[in-house]
C-alpha cells in the first residue's frame, strides 16, 4: 500500500495545537519514502500555511524550512509535467471544478501518478468531488 499526504494532513502534523495533530502526526510518523508520498507543490503550501498562522501556532521561517526538510526526507515528492498539468486542469474544468478546488485536483492527479492506494486528507469533501478514481482512495488519518 502507498499513502499520499494532502497538505492539510502535513500542516496538522507539525502543529501540536492543531485539532488533528495527533492523528496526522501518527500517520506521518509511520510513513517513509517507500510507502508514502506527497505533491512537490505541497511543500510551498505547507510553507505558506505554517508561516502565516496567527499567534502561537505560527512558525518562523527557519522552523517552517525544517518542517519542509522533514517532509522531503520522509516522503517521495511527486510532480506533474506540463502536459499532465494541462490534462488535469482540463479534466477538472470538464467536471465543473472551479476556484481553489483546482489545487486539490492537481494533488489528486499527483496521487494517481504515484499509484497511491490511499489519500490522507482533512478536506474529504473536496477530494470526493474529483471522481470515483480518487474518491475511493480518500480517508482521514
Amino acid at each position: 500500500m502507498k499513502s499520499f499526504f494532502d497538505t492539510s494532513v502535513l500542516v496538522a502534523s507539525f502543529l501540536d495545537g492543531h485539532e488533528h495533530y495527533e492523528r496526522s502526526f501518527a500517520v506521518l510518523a509511520d510513513a517513509d519514502r517507500k510507502n508514502a508520498c506527497c505533491a512537490a507543490h505541497s511543500l510551498a503550501e505547507l510553507y505558506a500555511t505554517l508561516t502565516r498562522l496567527p499567534g502561537r501556532l505560527g512558525m518562523s521561517v527557519d522552523q517552517a524550512l525544517l518542517a519542509l526538510d522533514s517532509v522531503a526526507e520522509r516522503l517521495e515528492l511527486i510532480s506533474l509535467d506540463v502536459p499532465e498539468y494541462q490534462h488535469a486542469i482540463r479534466e477538472a474544468a470538464s467536471a465543473g471544478i472551479v476556484g481553489g478546488t483546482i489545487y486539490d485536483a492537481l494533488l489528486g492527479r499527483c496521487a494517481l501518478k504515484a499509484r497511491a492506494t490511499r489519500i490522507y486528507t482533512w478536506n474529504v469533501a473536496h477530494f470526493r468531488m474529483l471522481g470515483a478514481e480518487i474518491a475511493g482512495k480518500v480517508r482521514t488519518p
